[in-house]
């Protein structure tokens, strides 16, 4: 019976030899469009030339192949601003001996998959965004001999699987948040399955500084440098550490014998038991394996027949059947921990059955609700098919939710919270209600009672310059608003502005449409230009189009139309001279202070000068306006119509 199993074992293997010899190239290929479509941001194209449709992707930046151009040895792509995540099919690429990603920005968590390239040596992601525990998984990686982690946002605890590593001689840690002890094991300890870092014999470079680790160091580490283990939490006096406050709650785990000397007994018992086993058990074990091969060769088979049958452009890693693995994969629990999460029902009673429409477009429908305590919400639903979205889309709406929810000034809008939920499928976010509705609403409605005084005027203007200015120059890192027109501009009761940047979403609808076809050549390389990490880059971008806004609220007229042309261009005429400057202003203003407008128009000329580099910062834009411009009322009330409007506002 022992031999017909094995000849029926060798069958199988050939079989699945056969099945998948012709494959694996395509299989590798498949693997590297996962990797290109989990990057949102290529700033330097280097992935432009990824493209299966007119190039070899052995000829692709930063691909090495063997001789034969049949596999794929190396990926090295350092140093290029890269924003991703980790595609967990780069596991697929069984011969791969380099993966070099060190520099970059990548996000996420570092997959498990990455242990099944039992041909790498080196392993480099150090200096990204990576966050999470390391995976055993990667203690599977036998080949390997050097690992870069260093520079991350890495946690939990150090897996003594990467004692398995024996060929291993740089290992680098350092600057991540792991905790708990080193694990030792012993490199002559009598037990096989021992694990620990005292099994590593060829290390000769390893750097643990800089994270939480607590306890002391392993004998079999003292040959390092004491630099390896400076800034952790340990328990030594000759190498500085963090502070006991710092290191509160980073104690070691303590070992337990007893339990380990249990699982030893119990695998002797096991392999005792496996010696001795009847011959029932036996033909029933090889009956089944012989089921489970079958249905192996023929999922094998099945995925092969599909693979063949895709276009050339494969859209990779779609939303898990499975809720529990699409949480386990793409979803980052400490990112949302401090952001409130709504359910959907009880958003929808707040928004009497998402029946209170107040705005709509083909991105998103915003609803106002009244929350039980009766506070006023607005809340956008994103318009999107479940089927289109992605885990890399995930991420991307959590980092935004993140992102706003740090924000906290009386001129920008105020984010309370998010829903995220799967049946039926839904993200959404809720932020206080400005019950004046948007800045162009009043600007463009053209009825008596929409209209805005200019001390009303010249406040609005203010506050949005306050609100810049918290945005540029006191978050960090800084924040702009993707769309600053006034549209982005909401009213609260006493007409003070709130910024919102709603139209930052666009960017996750735009990607979604994109992947719901072919990727096309460029697939997903591209710029979001208003995406978390470009925010920092665009302030001069917003500047500009703080002008472009302050041309429209003293005109009144829209920042382009068909007959007029692009408002900037209409108004160059006049903004640089005194004398004519007042042809700026809205014809249904009765009165205005001139004083006020040639600081409105100096602000304007400074910030559309053609060459960016010398725009003023909001800080000092928000400096001039401030100190030149009267918001009292005595000039209003002038106008009777507006007297009583303006001393209620004041008062």
């Amino acid at each position: 019976m022992k031999l017909c199993t094995s000849f029926l074992f060798l069958g199988l293997i050939s079989t699945l030899s056969f099945v998948t010899s012709d494959s694996v190239a395509s299989h590798e290929v498949y693997a590297l469009k996962a990797f290109k479509e989990a990057v949102y941001e290529d700033p330097h194209l280097v992935l432009s030339n990824w493209n299966t449709l007119v190039s070899d992707p052995c000829e692709w930046n930063g691909v090495s192949c063997t001789a034969a151009g049949d596999h794929v040895i190396k990926i090295n792509i350092s140093g290029a601003s890269l924003r991703a995540f980790l595609a967990p099919e780069l596991g697929q690429i069984t011969y791969l001996q380099e993966l070099v990603l060190h520099g970059n920005n990548l996000i996420g968590t570092i997959p498990k998959e990455l242990g099944f390239l039992k041909s790498l040596k080196v392993l480099d992601l150090g200096v990204n965004q990576l966050s999470g525990p390391i995976p055993p998984d990667i203690g599977k990686l036998t080949e390997v001999m050097k690992i870069n982690l260093g520079s991350n946002g890495l946690t939990g605890r150090l897996p003594a699987e990467l004692g398995n590593l024996k060929y291993l001689q740089e290992l680098r840690l350092d600057r991540n948040k792991l905790q708990g002890s080193v694990p030792a094991g012993g490199m002559y300890a009598s037990n096989v399955a021992s694990t620990g870092f005292c099994r590593l014999s060829q290390l000769k470079v390893a750097d643990f500084s800089y994270n939480f680790f607590a306890g002391s160091i392993p004998k079999c580490l003292e040959y390092l440098p004491r630099s390896s283990f400076q800034g952790n939490c340990l328990q030594i006096k000759d190498i500085k550490q963090r502070s006991s406050s710092q290191c509160a709650g980073t104690s070691p785990a303590k070992s337990h014998p007893a339990a380990n000397s249990k699982h030893q007994s119990s695998e002797h018992v096991s392999k005792h038991q496996g010696t001795s086993k009847p011959t029932w058990l036996l033909a029933l074990e090889i009956v089944t394996g012989l089921m489970v091969g079958s249905l192996f060769v023929i999922a094998i088979l099945t995925a092969f027949q599909r693979f063949k049958n895709k276009p050339s452009i494969i859209i990779p890693w779609k939303k898990s059947a499975s809720e529990k693995d699409h949480t386990t994969v793409y979803i980052d629990s400490e990112m949302l921990k401090d952001v409130m999460r709504y359910s959907r029902q009880e958003l929808e009673v707040a928004c009497e059955d998402f029946s209170n429409i107040i705005g709509s477009s083909s991105d998103s429908v915003v609803y106002k609700g009244t929350m039980k305590g009766g506070s006023e919400i607005a809340v956008i639903s994103l318009c999107i098919k479940e089927e289109y979205w992605t885990g890399y889309l995930e991420l991307y709406f959590q980092r935004e939710v993140a992102d706003l929810a740090r924000l906290n000034h009386e001129n920008t809008g105020k984010l309370l919270g998010y829903c995220r939920e799967s049946n039926p499928f839904t993200r959404m976010l809720v932020f206080d209600y400005a019950s004046n509705g948007t800045l162009y609403e009043h600007l463009h409605c053209y009825e008596d009672e929409c209209q805005l005084s200019w001390t009303r005027r010249m406040r609005i203007i203010i506050g949005i310059a306050r609100g810049l200015k918290y945005l540029h120059s006191e978050v960090e890192p800084p924040f702009t608003i993707s769309e600053l027109n006034s549209n982005a501009v909401y009213l609260t009761e006493d007409f003070s502005p709130k910024l919102v940047d709603f139209e930052s979403w666009k960017t996750i609808l735009e990607r979604s449409e994109r992947n719901s076809g072919s990727v096309g050549s460029q697939g997903s390389v591209c710029v979001l230009s208003n995406s978390v990490e470009a925010r920092h880059l665009d302030t001069k971008g917003n500047v500009y189009a703080f002008a472009v806004l302050l041309l429209e609220i003293i005109s009144g007229r829209p920042p382009y139309c068909k007959e007029k042309g692009y408002l900037v261009d209409w108004a160059k005429d006049y903004i640089e001279m005194p004398e004519v400057m007042s042809n700026v202003v809205d014809p249904e203003l009765k009165h205005f202070k001139h004083d006020d407008l040639k600081v409105i128009c100096e602000v304007i000329t400074l910030c559309i000068n053609p060459e960016p580099t010398v725009h003023p910062s909001m800080q000092e834009l928000c400096s001039m306006l401030e100190s030149k411009i009267d918001t009292s009322i005595s000039l209003d009330l002038k106008s009777p119509s507006l007297a009583w409007a303006e001393l209620a506002l004041s008062s």
